[in-house]
């Protein structure tokens, strides 16, 4: 596959978990690939395993949730870079506390960083996208936007407004050729795949639990170049759970 070579990917949140396996990804496929996350340790390993492959990647520590941040960063992309090809906005946090319990404070930082956080980069990429005739945006939601366990509020209203955010600004930059798509991981391991029990696996369709590398693949496959009649949609990656109906016996 030569459709990333020399283009510039950047990857937010990928100082480890799904993001660093994404970034890996796109190092392997010869892209200039530019690391993003508050987690300068986590960027730093995440660079290290980049070039053991024999690869170069950027770190740029910035944090999502304050848009003055995210401009500095695609200024200096711009400088640096003169463009973005692909934008992989992956950069989350995660909140589970009773709503009783969770103060306004706590829901804003979430929204600030999973949602408003992955609205200011898309704008931010879509500008340069722009200017060198398009690129593609994925959008890292979870099926936690489609179901939910108690608790998740704050979570699951941005990974649901995170869908809703991927179809208008699919429709508002597609004269740009621009593509915005989002993938809705369900369980993905990123700890110990080999601590699983055969219940943790056997519970879904697919008969295993996912991988950081199944989300990679669909990024790859959501932002190739041929395949740019793909656009809007939201990608659920979840070995079959959320269509399996569960009743207790």
């Amino acid at each position: 596959m030569d459709s990333f070579q020399q283009k510039t990917v950047i990857v937010t949140g990928a100082g480890g978990g799904i993001g660093r396996t994404i970034a890996i990804t796109y190092a392997l496929q010869d892209a200039h690939v530019i690391l993003v996350d508050q987690n300068t340790v986590g960027l730093h390993q995440t660079l290290h395993e980049i070039q053991a492959e024999g690869k170069i990647a950027y770190t740029y520590t910035v944090d999502v949730s304050q848009p003055n941040e995210i401009e500095t960063l695609f200024q200096e992309i711009q400088e640096k870079f003169k463009r973005v090809d692909v934008l992989i906005n992956n950069a989350g946090v995660g909140l589970f506390k009773s709503i009783y319990d969770i103060s306004v404070d706590e829901w804003d930082h979430v929204m600030h960083t999973n949602l408003r956080g992955t609205f200011v980069c898309s704008k931010e990429a879509a500008k340069l996208m722009r200017n060198n005739g398009g690129g593609s945006i994925v959008n890292i939601s979870s099926t936690r936007a489609l179901m939910s366990e108690p608790n998740s509020e704050a979570y699951a209203a941005t990974k649901g407004g995170i869908i809703s955010l991927t179809h208008a600004l699919a429709v508002s930059l597609g004269s740009d050729g621009i593509t915005v798509n989002a993938i809705s991981p369900g369980w993905i391991e990123t700890g110990d795949y080999q601590k699983l029990t055969p219940l943790d696996h056997q519970q879904h369709p697919s008969m295993r639990v996912g991988k950081p590398e199944d989300i990679a693949r669909a990024c790859l496959y959501l932002t190739d170049p041929k395949n740019d009649f793909i656009t809007g949609t939201n990608l659920v990656i979840d070995g079959g759970m959320t269509r399996k109906m569960i009743y207790e016996e």
